[in-house]
C-alpha cells in the first residue's frame, strides 16, 4: 500500500490545530467565568464624633439644616432606627467598633487610656487577612500618640482630639501641620487614597473629628442658619426629682474633680429648676453648622467612588461614636444611659444586598459592625467577637435577634461626677444601676409611656415585677459577656 507522507503530515497539523483551539477555548471560558464572579466589595466606613442620632436633615428635627448627601445614603441603603453604643464615650466606643467587643473585654475603659488589648479581635487585621488594603484617616483617640497603628496599610492620624484649624497630622510616621479645616483636609486625603492604583479591594476608615467640641464649623459655614430657632426638647424641663442624688449633685456643683470633691457633704436639692431654653444657643448652633462640612465630605467621597465606577460595589457605612444630648435633660454631653446619649445614627448602603430605602427596627449595637464587615468581606469572624453580624438583617432574612442590650460606663478620674453605671434596655423598658453606690437609688423607665425618661419608676409598686425582671436580665447579660468592673480610674 502506498502512503502519502505529505497527507499524513497535513492530518497531524490539522489535529494539532484542533487540539490547540480546544485548549484555547477552554482557557477563554475559564477566564470568562473568573471575570463574571463578583469582586469583593470595597468598604468605606465614615464615623462622626458626638453626633446625635436625630440631627440629619432626613430626621426633620432641625428643619433649617439640610444634609442631602448623608440623606442620599439613607435613601439608597438601610437605616437602623434603633442603633446603640455599648459605652457612650469616645475612646471605648471607637475600640468597640474596631474589635466587636465590649469595653471590659477590649480593655479601653475610659478616654485616652490605651489601645485595644492585643489579644482582642481587631477588624482591620481581619480585613487584611481577607485580602484587603486598609487605610485609617482621622480621629483615633485611644492611646496617646499620633503614630501609625498596626492593621493599616495607610495612616493619617493626629494626637487626641486634634484641632479643627491648621491641624498637626501624622502621615505614615511623618509629622507635619496641614493648613485648612480638618474635615476638608481628611476628605481630600481620603479621595487621593481611594484614587490610587491598587490590585486589592480596600477598606477606608474615615473617622472625623467633627462634630466634637469646641464646636467649630468650616469658615464658609460660620454664619449659616442666621434666622434659625433650635426646637426645645420636652425633657429639657426634667427637674430630676426622684432620680439618683448623684445626678442632681453633679448638675448643681459640677462633675469635674475640684468641683465634685468640694461638693462632698454639701446639701443636694430634691429637685432642680431648669434654666430657660435658648433657641439660639450659640454653641449648639455651631454644632449644627459643623455638620454641614461632614455632609459635604460625604458628597465628595460619593462622587469620587462614582467617578471610578466602583460606587455600587462599595459598602458605605455611616455612623457616630456615641450620641449627644444637645439640650436633652439640660445637658450637652453623653456618658449617661439616656436615649439621646445611647442612640446613634447608623446607615449602610450596599446595592448588592440592600434595597433602597430599607429600614430596620431591631436593636443593633456598635459591636455588631466588625463581624458584619468581616463577613461581607469574606473573612473569618473571630469567635471572641461579642457582637452579631447584621448580614441577615441587611438581607431582610428572618432571624432570632437579641431582645435586650447591655450598657456600661466606667468612672473617669477627671470627671468623678459621672459614676460607674451599667444598665439593660429592651423594647419597652430600661433599667440603670450604679454598682459603686449603696446609698443612692437606681433608675427604671417605661419608654412606651415616658420616651423622654423623666419619670423614674424604680420605687413604683406597679413596676416591681418589671424591675426584678430587668435586674435579672442585666445579671444574665453580665455573665454572658464576662462583665467585670476594672476600677481603672486613669485619664
Amino acid at each position: 500500500m502506498y502512503i502519502n507522507v505529505l497527507e499524513i503530515m497535513n492530518m497531524k497539523l490539522t489535529i494539532t490545530i484542533i487540539i490547540g483551539f480546544l485548549i484555547f477555548s477552554s482557557c477563554i471560558n475559564r477566564q470568562k467565568a473568573t471575570l463574571s464572579v463578583q469582586p469583593k466589595p470595597n468598604i468605606v466606613f465614615i464615623l462622626t464624633d458626638d453626633q446625635a442620632w436625630n440631627v440629619l436633615g432626613k430626621d426633620g428635627r432641625y428643619t433649617f439644616m439640610k444634609t442631602p448627601n448623608i440623606d442620599w445614603i439613607a435613601e439608597e441603603g438601610m437605616v437602623f432606627d434603633n442603633a446603640f453604643v455599648t459605652t457612650s464615650l469616645c475612646s471605648p466606643s471607637r475600640a468597640c467598633y474596631m474589635t466587636g467587643c465590649y469595653a471590659h473585654t477590649h480593655g479601653v475603659y475610659i478616654n485616652s487610656y490605651s489601645d485595644p488589648d492585643p489579644k482582642a479581635p481587631f477588624l482591620p487585621k481581619a480585613l487584611q487577612e481577607a485580602g484587603y488594603e486598609t487605610a485609617f484617616l482621622g480621629k483615633w483617640h485611644m492611646k496617646h500618640g499620633s503614630e501609625p497603628r498596626d492593621g493599616f496599610d495607610y495612616w493619617l492620624g493626629f494626637e487626641g482630639q486634634g484641632k479643627y484649624i491648621n491641624p498637626p497630622l501624622n502621615e505614615n510616621g511623618r509629622e507635619f501641620i496641614e493648613k485648612g479645616y480638618m474635615t476638608d483636609i481628611l476628605t481630600d486625603y481620603a479621595k487621593r487614597w481611594i484614587e490610587k492604583p491598587r490590585d486589592k479591594p480596600f477598606c477606608l476608615f474615615l473617622w472625623h473629628k467633627a462634630v466634637h467640641a469646641p464646636f467649630t464649623p468650616a469658615p464658609r459655614d460660620s454664619a449659616a442658619f442666621p434666622n434659625a430657632l433650635i426646637p426645645e426638647y420636652e425633657n429639657w424641663y426634667d427637674d430630676m426629682e426622684d432620680k439618683p442624688e448623684w445626678l442632681r449633685r453633679g448638675w448643681v456643683y459640677g462633675v469635674h474633680n475640684e468641683n465634685w470633691n468640694d461638693s462632698e457633704g454639701k446639701p443636694v436639692p430634691d429637685k432642680i429648676e431648669p434654666h430657660p431654653w435658648n433657641p439660639k444657643n450659640p454653641r449648639w448652633m455651631n454644632y449644627l453648622r459643623a455638620m454641614l462640612a461632614v455632609d459635604k465630605s460625604v458628597g465628595e467621597v460619593r462622587d469620587c467612588l462614582e467617578d471610578l465606577k466602583i460606587m455600587d460595589n462599595t459598602i458605605l457605612v455611616y455612623g457616630s461614636d456615641n450620641g449627644f444630648f444637645l439640650g436633652a435633660h439640660q445637658r450637652s454631653d453623653k456618658r449617661l444611659m439616656y436615649e439621646e446619649s445611647l442612640r446613634v445614627p447608623l446607615i449602610i448602603r450596599y446595592p448588592e444586598m440592600i434595597k433602597p430605602g430599607d429600614q430596620n427596627s431591631e436593636m443593633v449595637l456598635s459591636i455588631d459592625l466588625a463581624p458584619t464587615l468581616i463577613e461581607l468581606a469574606g473573612g473569618i469572624v473571630s469567635e471572641e467577637m461579642q457582637g452579631n453580624s447584621l448580614v441577615p438583617l441587611l438581607k431582610n432574612e428572618p432571624v432570632n435577634w437579641r431582645e435586650s442590650i447591655m450598657y456600661e460606663y466606667f468612672q473617669e478620674s477627671y470627671a468623678p461626677g459621672f459614676v460607674t453605671i451599667t444598665g439593660v434596655r429592651n423594647e419597652r423598658y430600661k433599667y440603670i444601676e450604679s454598682p459603686d453606690l449603696s446609698n443612692d437609688i437606681n433608675e427604671l423607665y417605661d419608654l412606651e409611656t415616658d420616651p423622654g425618661e423623666m419619670d423614674n419608676l424604680i420605687n413604683s409598686p406597679e413596676y416591681e415585677s418589671v424591675k426584678l425582671e430587668m435586674m435579672k436580665e442585666l445579671k444574665k447579660l453580665k455573665i454572658e459577656t464576662g462583665y467585670f468592673d476594672p476600677h481603672v480610674y486613669k485619664e
